[in-house]
């Protein structure tokens, strides 16, 4: 394979480096009053056009489905807003015996408490090629619901859901329904641009994250802390990757790929707001953020390494899936042919006339 055909192959890995190096070399230019505007780019317009490549993509069936996926929904939702912080609190337990800083650890618990975000895991999934319509109501629904339980207002809550997710993904369809011919004969390169959107949202994210950057941090706890994140994040894919994809869970493949990316990514943009107002006041707030400001930079760059592989799984899963039931219906409905063709040899013999049964 030649260099350009490599590049071509891999825009999207090297996309990613580029932008944290840029992200690094200047990151006033994506911070909030910076030249990109992220408060109104990032929040707003991308999310948006996110959710509007979503409805034009996606055929209303599809979404219908999705509403109606109950178990997909009660697992994610479970995983997210029950045993993910429990699980936190479980290894917090052991990790107070250490010398880590405890403010970065109570930081860490509450990024156990955060709802799905409604971006990153919505563009992950659509560029695996899984359940998106799953992803994009789980995303919704997930910091809908522990939004308004929040201390966070809820109208401030609901009007930015429907600005950012409901309006475009509404808007989306409207579209697809006019262009729908036009959408099946030139199949536009959806995937592509929810991933040049995403390099977007990391950039901003990795401009935060370095401008953050608090001196008077304990390095070692830091270090130690990144290095938790992204054990709990690589546990948890690996645990909602094995019990979605047994057969006995009833999940597709799709749905598999959905549920690993909802269930275990965590909203910076909901977190920062519920943090700042729960503990508002508190001298330590800046190092309780850390693991928040941590942990989504992190979940982005970790599953957009692994989206390659998750889609080869995905793939060869969805094949042996459909041989599967292709086969099983064949058998199927041989063995219903052949049931209908015979007849037993005295009801042939009675039907002959002048002939007995044997």
């Amino acid at each position: 394979m030649g260099l350009v055909a490599r590049i071509r192959k891999e825009w999207f890995i090297i996309g990613i480096i580029l932008v944290i190096i840029s992200a690094k070399v200047e990151p006033r230019v994506g911070l909030k009053g910076g030249a990109l505007r992220p408060e109104v780019t990032i929040s707003y317009v991308a999310v948006s056009l996110i959710f509007f490549n979503s409805g034009l993509s996606l055929k209303t069936e599809e979404l219908t489905s999705a509403l109606l996926h109950v178990r997909l929904h009660v697992f994610v939702q479970s995983f997210t807003l029950i045993f993910f912080p429990f699980a936190v609190w479980l290894l917090l337990q052991l990790l107070q015996l250490t010398s880590i800083n405890q403010w970065l650890l109570r930081g860490l618990q509450t990024v156990g408490c955060m709802p799905p975000p409604v971006s990153s895991a919505v563009i992950l999934t659509k560029a695996v090629g899984g359940n998106e319509a799953a992803a994009i109501f789980n995303s919704a629904f997930g910091s809908f619901l522990l939004g308004s339980s929040s201390s966070v207002p809820f109208s401030s809550i609901f009007s930015q859901l429907f600005m950012t997710v409901v309006a475009p993904l509404i808007f989306g369809q409207a579209c697809r329904r006019w262009i729908r011919e036009w959408l099946d004969r030139k199949k536009p390169p959806f995937g592509s641009i929810s991933s040049v959107v995403l390099l977007l949202i990391i950039y901003s994210t990795f401009c935060e994250t370095f401008a953050s950057s608090n001196a008077s941090i304990d390095q070692l706890s830091l270090l130690l802390v990144c290095f938790i994140i992204l054990f709990v994040q690589l546990s948890f894919l690996l645990l909602t990757f094995v019990v979605s994809s047994r057969r006995v869970s009833g999940f597709t493949p799709a749905d598999t790929v959905a549920i690993m990316f909802c269930a275990t990514h965590k909203s910076l943009t909901l977190g920062i707001p519920m943090l700042k107002i729960v503990f508002a006041g508190d001298e330590h707030l800046s190092l309780m953020s850390v693991p928040l400001l941590v942990y989504h930079p992190a979940q982005i760059l970790l599953g957009s390494v692994l989206v390659p592989t998750i889609r080869g799984w995905m793939q060869n899963r969805q094949k042996v899936y459909k041989a599967h039931t292709h086969t099983h219906t064949h058998t199927h409905v041989s063995a219903s042919v052949d049931c209908s063709l015979t007849v037993p040899r005295s009801s042939q013999a009675m039907k002959l006339p002048g002939l007995q049964p044997i």
